[in-house]
């Protein structure tokens, strides 16, 4: 029987900042590893600012697969802090930089803390399809075209 650690994907990282950290899961867990800024100095977004904070980290990823960059749930609900595109995309093939497209959607502004956890890094198997056109539908649904809150509350 295969044990977790078995089980796991090996990502590399190149650190190109000196206090860059790898990511890390907070909990046994958890489906994120926390991402930390590597700022000099602290950041403060006023609400309705946004900025591209840095982590200092290039990740080689496998092929066939993706690092998704989320919010962390407690900036957002605490103080309104999220990513400008909800959920950015790291794709197999990218070697730059990870950096985080930040938002203040709060009342109050906020400071990042150089060194502060600012998002969550989450893998995830990509499958590529081979798109092509077609007449028409090839078979009607019970659902059919119905949307936004078509299949009631």
């Amino acid at each position: 029987m295969q044990t977790l650690t078995e089980k796991k994907l090996k990502v590399q990282f190149v650190k190109i900042h000196p206090s860059a950290q790898l990511p890390t899961y907070a909990t046994e867990g958890s489906a994120g590893m926390d991402l930390i800024n590597v700022l000099e100095t602290p950041l403060t977004l006023k609400p309705g600012e946004r900025a591209k904070v840095p982590t200092g980290l290039i990740m080689i990823l496998p092929s066939g697969y993706e690092g998704q960059v989320r919010p962390r749930s407690g900036l957002a609900a605490k103080h309104g802090i999220t990513l400008t595109n909800c959920v950015g995309t790291v794709d197999s093939d990218y070697r730059g930089e990870i950096c985080c497209l930040m938002v203040n959607l709060g009342n109050e502004s906020y400071t990042i803390k150089p060194g502060e956890r600012i998002a969550q890094l989450v893998i995830s198997p990509v499958i590529q399809i081979n798109a092509d056109f077609i007449e028409k539908v090839p078979e009607e649904t019970k659902r059919g075209s119905g949307g936004f809150g078509s299949t009631g509350k």
